[in-house]
């Protein structure tokens, strides 16, 4: 990295309380502080960061505060669980993750009247035999109907794993359809993830493309 590279990149921001464990790095193409999120994490900012997570049959909800600029985003790989759950899995069911971002995003600040979401992937990644994206989606669209919240742009289904990216400062979504990828690393991860927590598991809107 050149001098002057080291000279415009910004100080890390400093994560908000909760959230330091999620994995931080500096995006020299995108010029940005990045957060990534794996499956079972979600992670709320005060829009000092860009947030990124790779899906395939998991969904991603992406909600903020426009008023405050308060928001994040979720990773879950199943619709529901034990609602009993304190543990970390109990965040790779789609009740559980839900909840917790929700929360967070008011207890930072957030107007539960005013929230905006975003949602993304469940796709069938996993094969003809596995239902677990449709679920997901499914699962997702009812929640947002269901809780009275905003629900602003959605991609949803299909068969292409998705990259996308989130900037919690004014709610713009990008998202990558991913059409080659290096390798089966991510249907290997999410049957694997699957498997520990379901064993039966794996038998439109304001959004921007880039490519």
């Amino acid at each position: 990295m050149s001098a002057a590279q080291r000279f415009e990149m910004p100080p890390r921001p400093r994560p908000l309380p909760g959230f330091d464990s999620v994995n931080r790095y500096w995006d020299p193409r995108q010029r940005c502080w990045t957060a990534k999120l794996l499956p079972g994490e979600h992670v709320v900012t005060d829009g000092g960061e860009v947030l990124t997570t790779t899906l395939g049959s998991c969904v991603a909800a992406c909600i903020r505060c426009p008023e405050t600029g308060v928001g994040g985003m979720n990773h879950f790989m199943l619709p529901d669980g034990d609602m009993h759950r304190l543990d970390s899995v109990a965040l790779r069911y789609g009740n559980h993750a839900m909840e917790a971002l929700i929360n967070d995003v008011l207890h930072y600040g957030g107007r539960r009247e005013t929230l905006e979401v975003k949602l993304f992937g469940g796709g069938a990644v996993l094969g003809i035999h596995s239902d677990v994206g449709e679920r997901n989606a499914r699962f997702a669209l009812g929640y947002v109907r269901l809780e009275g919240l905003q629900l602003l742009g959605h991609d949803l289904g299909g068969r292409l794993p998705r990259k996308i990216r989130y900037r919690v400062s004014d709610g713009r979504a990008r998202l990558k359809r991913l059409r080659r990828l290096a390798n089966d690393t991510l249907q290997r991860r999410e049957q694997a993830l699957l498997e520990t927590l379901e064993p039966s598991a794996t038998g439109g809107g304001d959004v921007e493309l880039f490519e």
